[in-house]
């Protein structure tokens, strides 16, 4: 526990325009990874432009590790398809939690993190402090496939007796 910074709520909004991978569908699921931990939503069935709507989340103890997307076609019969993957870093996020915010108006944005080659991003993603709480809304474009992006918001839960960031 003394290890622990805190966890991370990750709202899993929708999935927009993703690949094919059954005849005329897919029946994609998302899983989302740090380090060893594992999490991952429901199935939409037959959808290429699912909404999840579901909150995943993480304990945070190296904030150093990049935090996994993959999003996958569930098969009946085979191994399920993957639809593509993209990753983040959750330090900008947490650089933001650092700073004592309070006082400030809701919807103010804290920062904005271009998108680029790099990070997966596809559109620019804005911190903003949103009723007393740091949240984070990313559109990632999906790597290793044809199309694909996934929205999702990050939200921070402090856990008492942890470390803390």
């Amino acid at each position: 526990m003394e290890n622990l910074l805190g966890l991370l709520r990750i709202h899993v909004h929708r999935g927009v325009n993703l690949a094919i991978r059954d005849v005329m569908s897919s029946d994609p699921y998302v899983v989302v990874r740090m380090g060893k931990q594992k999490v991952k939503t429901r199935v939409v069935k037959k959808n290429v432009n699912p909404e999840w709507n579901e909150d995943l989340t993480i304990s945070i103890d190296n904030p150093n590790l990049p935090i996994k997307i993959g999003v996958y076609d569930k098969d009946t019969f085979s191994r399920d398809d993957k639809m593509g993957d993209a990753e983040f870093d959750i330090r900008p996020f947490l650089e933001v939690l650092k700073m004592h915010l309070e006082g400030l108006p809701s919807g103010s944005i804290i920062t904005r993190i271009p998108a680029s080659r790099q990070n997966c991003l596809a559109e620019e993603s804005q911190i903003t402090w949103v009723n007393g709480k740091v949240v984070q809304n990313i559109f990632l474009r999906l790597r290793n496939v044809e199309c694909g992006e996934v929205e999702l918001q990050l939200q921070w839960i402090d856990i008492p007796g942890s470390r803390g960031v």
